[in-house]
This record gives C-alpha cells, structure tokens and sequence, in this order.
C-alpha cells in the first residue's frame, strides 16, 4: 500500500497547534485517501496560521513533550493533515500516557483503519479514545469514490462498518460530510449517521481547522 506525502520541505514543524481551545497533534502527513478538496493536494498547507508539513514524523516522546501540559485544554486531538490511525501504535501509546494525565482525547479519521490493517482495530480505543470524529463525506459509494479517491475496494462501506464497530468502545461518534460540494446529499448523510446512531456535523467546504 503506498500513501502520499509531498517531498518538499516545510519551514517549521508544527507537532502540535491549537485551535478552539484544543491541542490538535499532527503526527503524519501520510493519507489513506487523495481527497480532491483536502489542501495540502491542492498545495496548501497552512491550517490557521499553522505549517503542518513535517518534514519527519514525530517520535512519541517529542509528542508528549509538544503537548505539555493536557489539561490546559478542553481536547487533545489526533488530526492534522494526515491520517493519525497509519500511526496507530504510537498514536494509541500517546493516548493512554495523556488520558492517565486528565486529557479527553479525540481523534479525527477517515474511518478506514480495519481496512488498512486487516482486522478490527476498534477494541484498541476501549478507555483511552473519548470521542470519534468520522470523515464520511458523501452519502453513497459513487460520490464517496469521486472526491476521496480511495486506494481499496468498498472504502465507503468499510467507514460505515467502522463507526458500527466503534460505538461499542467509544461513548461520542459523529459523522462528518462536507456541505458544499457537488452531489453530496447532506441531508442523506445526517440520516446515514443518525442511522448508525451517531451525531453528525456538517463542514464547511474550504474551512479547514
């Protein structure tokens, strides 16, 4: 499985960056998915004033020390501009040292992790992961395919089998779509989530962060 990752250099590594009095974590660039909206495909990679290019992904120690002190913030977010679960051992190690320090820890994914691993990795966020949030982005397989673009077969069902799974060991889910872009239903997207009895959230298209 090969994932992308532009070769040219950043000016600054940001680890983490706070935004909405949460500590966002970027620990990898890499991506599951080639969204045709994302920016950092379009050449841009500044989210609010911050350069999330790495120039090498961060160990769990230079992590911990980015973040301080966890309980300065409402969250600690796995996301930046890459996927967080292509970095699940670290990512989960982070999440434990953090929770057992105060933190609410919330990560943002594409919801293909079972996937790309083979197996059910659910189980693994079972009392260190309190929230979830879902990227779904359409309501149906063709258009899912369109903008994200996915590296395997039956992506779209997979997040969908994903946040079923996930509902057993984490309490908040939401399912997220973007409203803005062309043929996505969101109004079928709210009822795919609330059929799958999470919340859901509507983004805005070209408002990162």
């Amino acid at each position: 499985m090969a994932y992308v990752i532009n070769s040219i250099q950043p000016d600054t590594q940001n680890i983490t960056y706070v935004l909405h009095g949460n500590c966002y974590i970027n620990m990898t660039n890499r991506c599951t998915l080639r969204c045709t909206f994302c920016p950092k495909f379009n050449k841009q990679w500044d989210v609010k004033g911050y350069a999330l290019r790495l120039d090498s992904e961060p160990d769990i120690q230079q992590v911990l020390a980015a973040v301080n002190d966890p309980t300065a913030y409402k969250e600690i977010v796995f996301c930046g501009l890459g996927e967080p679960t292509l970095r699940l051992d670290e990512m989960l190690i982070i999440a434990r040292q953090l929770k057992l320090q105060g933190a609410k820890i919330r990560i943002n994914t594409d919801g293909l992790a079972n996937s790309i691993y083979g197996k059910d990795i659910t189980p693994l966020f079972n009392g260190c992961v309190d929230s979830l949030s879902v990227s779904l982005n359409a309501h149906n397989t063709q258009i899912y395919e369109k903008y994200c673009r996915p590296p395997i077969d039956n992506a779209f069902h997979s997040v969908l089998e994903f946040v079923r799974a996930s509902r057993e060991y984490v309490a908040d889910i939401t399912v997220t779509a973007i409203d803005g872009l062309d043929e996505v239903d969101i109004s079928a997207c709210e009822d795919i989530a609330f059929g799958l009895g999470v919340k859901f959230r509507a983004r805005v298209l070209d408002e990162v962060g």
